[in-house]
């Protein structure tokens, strides 16, 4: 049975990448400490014990799948915004784009008796359309231990050239066992599953993933945190949701007021309050610079 490598949570983005590029996942160990540990439970199991079980095999029939976490936890958002695994997101997505966003927040509780999930490619979510990048970077926290036993992930190290139709065997699997407080960080590319709960307790991880800013969100972030709460937030947690550009014409919208009443295109920052709406304009002189420079191969300044 393969076994994917552990490195301390600080390691750094080469590091991490390093493993990321050559298996396709890797475990950070440690990644929170038990008092970050119990503030997440606290503020997320309310929700948590009010989800229903999947409704189908792949969401899983004793799985229950919990969103919206920036909006509901601080404390998820501090993972969201986690130093180590962002700059490591930066470094692994941004051949392939401008700009990062959150896909996807989600706690996974797999109760006893769940089977094994179906193995797949999280980088499904967009088809098989997608040839020649890697869209995703993803995590899945660990809020309990993580064993074999009990549902830990399963993981096919070195599966990142392997055809989507695929079928791995029993000695290409292995399991993201790990401490609680720990994080399995694997690409979006990577074959695995959530694995068969035969224990008599919860696994509870929480998935975290980061995607191209160009590309559609599997959370819509939009809904799960509209702008009355995202203004309370970071700015930087503001982008990374989406509040932000994505690129010069990716992400701008018109804000539906009376004719007159208001700018007509604008970014999305608007929507938080941030931006003077004469400054804003899409198509201003700036903008206008920036897109006249990157036509040209030019780099400009902030």
């Amino acid at each position: 049975m393969p076994k994917l490598q552990t490195l301390p949570a600080t390691a750094s983005a080469d590091e991490i990448l390093a493993v990321l590029k050559r298996d396709g996942a890797l475990i950070l160990k440690d990644a929170l400490t038990p008092a970050q540990l119990a503030q997440v439970r606290a503020e997320t199991m309310p929700y948590i014990e009010a989800t229903e079980f999947g409704r189908d095999d792949f969401t899983g029939n004793l799985t229950t799948r919990t969103g919206a976490l920036v909006a509901r936890s601080p404390a998820c958002r501090d993972m969201v915004m986690n130093k180590t695994v962002v700059e490591a997101a930066n470094a692994f997505l941004k051949p392939f784009c401008e700009r990062i966003q959150l896909h996807l927040t989600q706690v996974i509780r797999i109760t006893p008796g769940q089977k094994k999930q179906q193995i797949h490619r999280d980088r499904w979510a967009w088809g098989t359309y997608l040839k020649g990048l890697e869209p995703q970077f993803n995590t899945i926290w660990a809020m309990t231990d993580f064993t074999k036993e009990n549902g830990a992930t399963q993981v096919c190290p070195g599966s990142l050239d392997w055809p989507d139709d695929y079928q791995p065997k029993d000695e290409e699997i292995g399991y993201a066992e790990m401490s609680a407080g720990s994080v399995l960080i694997y690409s979006g590319g990577v074959f695995h599953g959530g694995g068969a709960n035969v224990s008599n307790g919860d696994r509870i991880g929480i998935n975290i993933t980061y995607t191209l800013g160009w590309l559609r969100q599997e959370e819509n972030q939009y809904l799960s945190c509209p702008p009355e709460i995202a203004k309370t937030l970071d700015p930087g947690l503001q982008a990374l949701i989406g509040y932000s550009m994505g690129s010069y014409a990716l992400g701008y919208y018109t804000p539906p007021l009376p004719a007159g009443e208001g700018p007509e295109v604008v970014p999305p920052e608007f929507a938080l309050g941030k931006l003077d709406p004469a400054a804003a304009q899409f198509g201003s002189e700036e903008l206008r610079a920036q897109v006249s420079a990157q036509i040209r191969g030019e780099k400009q300044t902030a």
